[in-house]
């Protein structure tokens, strides 16, 4: 009926309109109503009449409307709160504005309703007739209305909430209701960002494809901040289309500052390592007529020295005054970095000086890339005055400097150095990462620090973090050297039962076990890695065969060392000085009925070494050609090798009683700066330094030196010093499966020598210069070492 009003439910920001000819062909003028929460309550907008006059009802007229509910069900959907006012289906009337005064509005309902949940206020319009002025009125007392559902936004099909649903008061003022409201935008905004991103990595990196994806996102114009979200999201675009991109949001987009949007396309070029583009991005912009920012600049020099163009970023560092723009920290670190991955680290530290002399406040930054162009150059007492300078200067390192330190000084084979360095990271709170723990590890296995490379070994067990093959094989290697059995059997276990690709056993792996099991000459155990190795796929290498013919060579299984010898021709592996040199091991301890065998092995890998190797054993020739055939392999050999050779050559000639000829080689050595430095002599002490020689080669040394000493004696000169020392060293001898100490200790005792162990200086062995006068004269130099 036409008198009559229906009471609605319409939610804040809901608008209403009808026409004359909503009323059954009236006449009368339309009217539009707008419901909205303002800062001090509800507001109600009014337009009315054809002219579109528009009628605001503020707070200051009426009493603000503060009642808010909101259905529970919407509130656990995140709706936003809604006023429900009941508004008229079929307004009448002429003046809006006596709608407006005749609205009794509440400030609570909590004043009116005895019980909870609130109910919301009903407001229905009842006209006196159809030519008078409209009046409303509100009612309380109206249960929930059980009619149409309101209008809402997110749901198009007209679909209606459930009937049991409660009504909850919430107060529009509240910052919760306000922070809910940004929240639900805030949301859809990304959303719809999002989306965009997607669309863009998706399409073709055509200007076409790009343009339509982009005009679908933006019906209107994106905002600057839009533009740079979109382009930062949209990783999966190629450079192609990012450019493509980033040309329609200069064209379409509220941009208040473009070189941020080509900061932002300049930045995913870095990231790809695209230089060309690069170039070509700066090129456009300067035709575009945009000024390049120090951001700008910063973004492409860290690209030039991530593509490996160190003088192009040194290009566009001095490019920088060109374009009004001075360097910060930023630039700084690209260019001393760059000038760092150069080599040229000179260059690099004069930046750094530089940077200080413009009184630039040192950097996290910039410290960890002076420390790292230091520890690349090998100038790790640099790297560690940088370190000390940046805590004295009162910046705090952070990860960051602490990893690059500690990786420094673990090249720099300073263990010591680490651990308080790594005590002080703890101290100071900073959360190591698995860098971290893999500069502990690296420092530590190069240090050969057993204890604590297995204990940071196990922590990252603990942790589960990722341990890669290298890792692995920087341990098995260190537990051969040091004769770490049952740990690295630990070890390789935990490679094998890895479920991770990257920490299987590789041929080094196998090479480090096979290495640990000839160290203690264990031939079954060398075996079965070897076997476990070729299931695996794996071929044997040199340095397994190396390692398998020194086990053999400790175990005195000649044949097998033979045999050895016949895979490696087998697999068409050619031998290497580090070869040879492991057959004249296996040669100084061969019995002399087997030696044969083994010299001709020596004579197949290197023909010139084989004919020294008998020359040696031929007791017809003499030491002067001996000595001479020497000297000329030593000078042709490289030098990582000359130390071995010496020594095997020296063990074999003690072996087989040909003390003149370890003499001659001992000379020949010495002529030729091998062995430099075996004797030192001040005003105190007279020193014998054997540490890093086999034992033929130390008693072929004791025994010049003796000689040496009683010579001194016999010719009347200044005599002998107060103190005489041997320094043999303390720890396992790589020549021989006891010490060298300890093998000397008893060969003293044996010539009756009066030296004995110093208690206050491990691996030294002291005596007196009236003992050792008293020893020298009871005795002829000719037979004091008995071999």
């Amino acid at each position: 009926m036409r008198g009559e009003a229906t009471a609605q439910r319409w939610p804040i920001g809901s608008e209403w309109e009808e026409d004359g000819g909503g009323f059954g062909g009236s006449a009368a003028p339309s009217i539009g109503v707008r419901i909205r929460g303002g800062r001090h309550g509800l507001q109600l907008q009014v337009r009315w009449g054809a002219a579109g006059k528009a009628f605001l009802l503020s707070p200051s007229s009426i009493p603000a409307l503060t009642d808010t509910w909101v259905s529970s069900t919407d509130r656990q959907k995140g709706t936003a709160a809604s006023s429900l006012v009941a508004l008229p289906s079929t307004p009448t009337g002429p003046n809006p504005l006596h709608l407006m005064a005749s609205l009794p509005l509440c400030r609570s309902p909590s004043s009116i309703l005895p019980s909870w949940p609130h109910r919301p206020i009903s407001a229905s319009f009842h006209p006196k007739n159809s030519s008078s002025a409209v009046v409303a009125h509100v009612s309380v007392q109206d249960p929930p209305p059980q009619g149409p559902a309101p209008p809402s936004d997110s749901s198009s099909n007209g679909g209606r909430p459930s009937s049991d649903a409660r009504y909850l008061w919430v107060n529009p003022n509240s910052p919760r209701a306000a922070g809910v409201a940004r929240a639900r935008a805030g949301s859809g905004r990304r959303a719809r960002l999002a989306a965009a991103a997607a669309e863009l990595g998706a399409c073709e990196p055509a200007e076409a494809a790009v343009a339509a994806a982009l005009e679908a996102a933006f019906p209107e114009p994106p905002s600057e901040q839009d533009a740079v979200i979109v382009l930062n999201t949209a990783a999966a675009a190629s450079t192609e289309t990012a450019v493509l991109a980033l040309r329609w949001f200069l064209r379409n987009a509220e941009v208040r500052k473009k070189v941020i949007l080509y900061n932002v396309v300049l930045k995913l070029l870095r990231k790809q390592r695209r230089w060309s583009e690069t170039e070509a991005l700066w090129s456009e912009m300067l035709r575009d007529g945009v000024q390049p920012d120090n951001a700008t600049f910063s973004t492409v020099i860290s690209c030039a020295r991530a593509c490996g163009l160190p003088s192009k970023a040194v290009e566009w560092f001095e490019k920088m005054p060109e374009f009004g723009c001075l360097p910060d920290m930023l630039t700084y670190s690209a260019v001393i970095d760059a000038y760092g991955r150069a080599g040229k680290a000179e260059e690099a530290l004069r930046m750094y000086d530089r940077a200080r002399a413009e009184k630039w406040q040192l950097d996290p930054v910039i410290c960890s890339t002076v420390i790292k162009v230091h520890s690349t150059s090998g100038n790790f007492d640099g790297a560690l005055n940088v370190f000390e300078e940046m805590k004295a200067a009162g910046v705090k390192p952070n990860l960051v400097v602490y990893n690059t330190i500690l990786d420094a000084m673990g090249r720099a084979m300073r263990p010591w150095v680490v651990k308080t360095i790594h005590r002080e990271m703890v101290d100071q709170q900073v959360q190591p990462s698995r860098a971290t723990y893999c500069c502990l590890l690296h420092a530590y296995t190069r240090a050969r620090y057993g204890e604590d490379a297995m204990a940071v070994y196990r922590l990252m067990k603990d942790e589960e973090m990722d341990i890669d093959v290298m890792l692995y094989n920087a341990l098995l290697s260190m537990c051969a050297d040091i004769g770490y059995v049952d740990e690295a059997e630990e070890i390789f276990r935990d490679m094998k039962a890895s479920v991770d690709a990257r920490s299987k056993p590789d041929s080094w792996s196998y090479s480090s076990m096979v290495t640990l099991y000839s160290s203690t000459a264990n031939v079954v155990g060398a075996e079965d890695i070897l076997n476990e190795m070729v299931e695996a796929g794996f071929k044997p290498n040199i340095f397994v065969l190396t390692s398998l013919i020194r086990c053999y060579g400790k175990a005195g299984r000649t044949d097998d060392v033979v045999r050895s010898f016949g895979m490696l021709e087998d697999l068409g592996i050619s031998p290497d000085d580090r070869f040879c040199g492991c057959l004249l091991s296996v040669a100084a301890n061969t019995p002399a009925d087997e030696l044969g065998k083994v010299i001709n092995c020596i004579e197949r890998s290197n023909a010139q070494l084989g004919d020294l190797v008998k020359l040696l054993v031929d007791r017809s020739a003499s030491p002067e050609s001996f000595r001479e055939a020497a000297s000329e392999l030593l000078s042709r050999a490289r030098g990582v090798v000359k130390v071995p050779y010496c020594n095997c050559l020296m063990d074999l000639c003690v072996n087989l009683n040909q003390m003149e000829k370890a003499c001659a080689l001992l000379d020949a050595a010495q002529q030729l700066g091998i062995y430099a430095n075996i004797q030192t002599r001040t005003q105190t002490q007279w020193s014998l330094h054997l540490r890093g020689l086999s034992v033929g080669a130390a008693l072929t040394t004791l025994h010049i030196w003796m000689n040496d000493l009683y010579t001194e004696l016999q010719s009347g000169g200044e005599g002998l010093p107060p103190l005489l020392g041997i320094h043999t060293g303390q720890g396992k001898n790589s020549f021989s499966d006891r010490g060298l100490a300890a093998m000397f200790e008893a060969h003293l005792k044996e010539l009756d020598a009066p030296f004995h162990e110093a208690p206050d200086k491990a691996g030294w062995f002291l005596t007196t210069s009236v003992a050792a006068k008293h020893w020298l004269e009871a005795k002829k130099a000719s037979e004091l070492v008995t071999v």
